[in-house]
């Protein structure tokens, strides 16, 4: 199987699967004295993992991660980083009913076709299990972005039809403090409390939901990006489709821009109080020809509804016959929450991996 590596410079590789021993990552490129702090790799990683709340699944797992190799007195050494977290709360026999019946939008079907064998156990490298190596790597790609001064945060922008009203981005401290007031990870405390009660009531019924994370990241340097196929975009947008249950994503104005006219999306460019070019608005997100421009880079994503659904579905097995399938074991009514710190862990590799291409652009 390939697909497994992500980047360039910063290059990450995750292993293992849902149910096995443990899952992984080994980080390649990370600059050496980068000063490894362990608990904030650990909030990260916390941050993400399942059982935290009524709205998420019940799965019992600490995520503890440790770090094998690469760091040494409390800093890198520039050679490969390896994390490993083991699994703890496997129940296989959750997954006996799926043996030969394959889920309704999940990839069992596509798997069994493609490779001829599948873990059925949770859906093995498919499951979003395995989104928690990403997290650790990106932990350590924000603690790089953070020594330069540049923040990565994001927030639930939106549950099924609830949307939260434009954020405030001018502190990420501040954003994420407010944040993490709430279960489902809104910024805005009445929203946050109509998206709970929605997703609970959902949950009640058997049934999923799904939302957007809009995510920003600030104090982006000028020249991230390259003109034509790497552009940073189009980098942020394979990050974040590379991640379960993703079915859209949008920078700057996205999809409403189409239905602007260019007098009123172009992005004027201005000088600030220190001299510094700016833009008065910001349409193009933060990225203009492929390359970050200094404004904030703001994108959103939007996460599916969760296909394990407490409910009978018709479907078919193995032999091509008529199925009938009901989900089992422990599942999100709703993913955007524990999707929060996915988002900005692979917003903040993709960073890390421009920001370290960039350094050898210019003599």
């Amino acid at each position: 199987m390939a697909g497994n590596s992500f980047g360039q410079l910063f290059k990450i590789t995750t292993f293992g699967e849902s149910h096995g021993e443990a899952i992984g990552v080994i980080i390649d490129g990370c600059p050496s004295q980068l000063p490894i702090d362990l608990d904030f790799i650990q909030a990260e990683l916390d941050k993400r993992k399942p059982g935290q709340s009524k709205i998420t699944t019940q799965r019992k797992e600490s995520d503890t991660v440790k770090i094998l190799s690469g760091v040494f007195e409390g800093k890198t050494t520039g050679t490969p980083i390896a994390m490993i977290i083991p699994n703890e709360d496997q129940r296989s026999k959750d997954y006996s009913h799926n043996t030969d019946v394959f889920r309704p939008s999940h990839a069992d079907y596509t798997y069994h076709t493609k490779y001829g064998i599948r873990d059925h156990r949770g859906g093995g490298r498919s499951s979003a299990r395995e989104t928690a190596a990403r997290v650790a790597a990106g932990a350590v790609a924000k603690l790089m972005l953070k020594a330069y001064g540049i923040e990565v945060f994001a927030h639930v922008s939106s549950v099924g039809k609830i949307d939260a009203p434009n954020v405030d981005i001018t502190n990420a401290d501040a954003f994420i403090e407010q944040r993490e007031q709430n279960i489902v990870r809104c910024v805005d405390p009445a929203t946050a409390e109509e998206m709970i009660s929605f997703i609970d009531g959902v949950r009640k019924q058997g049934d999923t939901v799904g939302g957007k994370v809009s995510c920003y990241i600030t104090n982006c340097p000028v020249g991230l990006g390259e003109p034509v196929f790497d552009k940073l975009h189009a980098d942020l947008g394979k990050a974040m489709l590379s991640i379960n249950a993703v079915h859209g994503f949008e920078y700057g104005s996205g999809f409403s821009g189409a239905e602007m006219l260019g007098s009123e999306h172009n992005d004027r460019f201005i000088h600030d109080a220190e001299g510094n070019v700016k833009t008065l608005t910001n349409f193009s997100g933060g990225i203009q020809g492929g390359i970050s421009n200094g404004m904030p880079i703001e994108f959103k994503v939007a996460f599916k509804p969760v296909a394990t659904i407490m409910q009978n579905q018709p479907t078919i097995n193995a032999a091509g016959e008529a199925a009938e399938i009901q989900g089992k074991g422990r599942h999100d009514p709703c993913v955007v929450p524990r999707a929060v710190p996915i988002v900005e862990a692979m917003a903040a590799l993709v960073i890390a991996d421009h920001f370290l291409r960039n350094k050898t652009v210019i003599l």
